[in-house]
């Protein structure tokens, strides 16, 4: 096995000035073969016939290329550098905020699944409580009819023992006929409603997709030394051609989340004006409020007609069974618009945020953390407050609407969502979840939900971004 060269050769160490051959002697050549300096004594021994030549000869020919090497890596290499060096601040902080937004989007999902489970468990409850409801009744209705069955045939016992003992041969003829011929008949037993309820042994897969897709790649991977490289060109800052295709080849990561089919937006488009109420109509149309301009608008948003008044309006409403416009004011004042002229109905304590009138002709006005039912006189027969399944910041009722079922759709302001609970004030669902506020909602004959969402604008209370939902109600069996 032969022998390493550096075991047979000595090392000469960086700046020495003598031969590491021959002790005391300066390196004044250079071997053209070998690349190294040499002495003189060197050329009849180790460098023997090799084509050597004096140092100062070679040394004017390197002092360029160093030259250059400093001018280029001062003033591109190690500023592009820097900027890398630099630019890992912008990573780090890019980091964090990447994943403090997919954390923010992971809890999101996870209150969202959350809030469907708690609707889906209300209406699971509301569903057993009225099939109990149901049941209760049907069972107390036959046992009333059995009761009365059972005094019937009693009352028929006595009368034939008194036709046997005392009667007329008429009288035990006809006692005889109507044992044959029964004026009333044994109640049939009542079908009961039925539920079972067979939970999920193993969710974790119906979890997960439920929750989302989740996709990450490219962690861990490094470049090599092939694939990476320091821009050279004069474009500073920006990476060279041969660094952007080796970048390529590391994809970033990325995370997707599928969220759960929801409430259908059917339209979606921008009011010319600030609206603070609305109010739809029977033929497709809406009716909206900023304030003190009453606007009608089409199914689209273009404006038909403008109707100023003098009153500085929060809210407004149709009554069903009059068709006369109610509205609510700054200064707590219900009204009725009568013969063209706004009456005074009565007044709330807190400001009125919105109103809806009923069948009735009851008024439901939404006040700060709370929904009243007012008589038109002013009396409070009931007050919703909200139920722990509609948990999240204190409750802020922006509008309230009836549907078509009887059940109250309302915008809730402080938690950017809209709700749904049953005409006698159980929490159904949460129908809508937005990234603006609710301002106002309006239910037009075809159970289409129109809401305006919105930013605050200043003292402004109104929204320009008008969406028609269709949502799926609760109905009362």
């Amino acid at each position: 096995m032969a022998t390493p060269i550096s075991q047979i050769m000595p090392l000469r160490m960086k700046g020495q000035m003598t031969c590491s051959y021959h002790k005391g002697r300066q390196l004044d050549f250079f071997c053209e073969k070998c690349c190294e300096p040499v002495c003189p004594k060197c050329l009849s021994s180790v460098h023997k016939g090799h084509i050597v030549c004096e140092i100062s000869e070679i040394t004017p020919q390197k002092e360029p290329v160093i030259k250059n090497f400093i001018d280029t890596t001062e003033k591109k290499t190690l500023v592009q550098i820097g900027k890398y060096i630099n630019s890992t601040d912008s990573l780090l902080k890019d980091n964090t905020s990447t994943f403090e937004k997919l954390s923010q989007k992971l809890k999101m999902q996870t209150d969202k699944l959350k809030q469907e489970l708690d609707m889906l468990t209300a209406q699971t409850l509301f569903l057993y409580h009225k099939m109990e409801e149901d049941n209760t009744k049907l069972i107390k209705k036959y046992k009333k009819d059995m009761e009365m069955y059972e005094e019937q045939l009693k009352e028929q016992i006595q009368e034939c023992k008194a036709a046997l003992q005392r009667g007329s041969h008429i009288q035990i003829y006809e006692t005889f006929c109507e044992i044959l011929s029964p004026t009333y008949s044994l109640p049939v037993k009542p079908v009961l409603g039925t539920a079972n309820f067979n939970p999920n042994e193993k969710p974790q897969h119906h979890l997960k997709k439920a929750l989302g897709k989740v996709i990450t790649s490219g962690q861990g991977q490094t470049l090599t030394d092939q694939n990476r490289s320091v821009s050279m060109s004069d474009d500073l800052g920006q990476p060279s051609t041969q660094q952007q295709r080796s970048e390529t080849k590391v994809k970033k990561a990325v995370t997707t989340y599928t969220l759960l089919p929801q409430t259908k937006v059917v339209e979606e488009w921008e009011s010319p004006c600030l609206i603070g109420s609305i109010c739809p109509t029977t033929d497709g149309q809406v009716w909206i409020t900023d304030e003190k301009t009453r606007t009608l608008l089409d199914r689209k948003g273009k404006v038909i007609q403008e109707v100023k008044h003098n009153v500085c309006i929060s809210a407004i409403s149709l009554s069903p069974t009059t068709h006369t416009l109610w509205v609510c004011d700054r200064d707590n004042n219900i009204m009725e618009l009568v013969s063209g002229r706004l009456t005074h109905r009565f007044s709330t304590k807190e400001e009125p945020w919105c109103i809806c009138i009923t069948a009735s002709n009851h008024a439901i006005v939404g006040m700060p953390r709370h929904i009243s039912k007012f008589t038109s006189d002013g009396d409070i027969p009931s007050t919703y407050r909200p139920t722990p399944q509609t948990r999240g910041k204190p409750f802020y009722p922006s509008d309230v609407v009836y549907d078509s079922v009887g059940n109250l759709t309302i915008g809730d302001y402080n938690n950017y969502r809209v709700v749904l609970i049953s005409g006698g004030g159980e929490f159904l669902r949460i129908v809508h979840t937005d990234t603006c506020r609710p301002w106002a909602v309006g239910v037009d004959r075809e159970d289409v939900l129109w809401v305006v969402f919105g930013l605050l604008f200043g003292f402004a209370y109104a929204g320009n971004t008008v969406k028609l939902l269709q949502y799926s109600s609760v109905c009362h069996l």
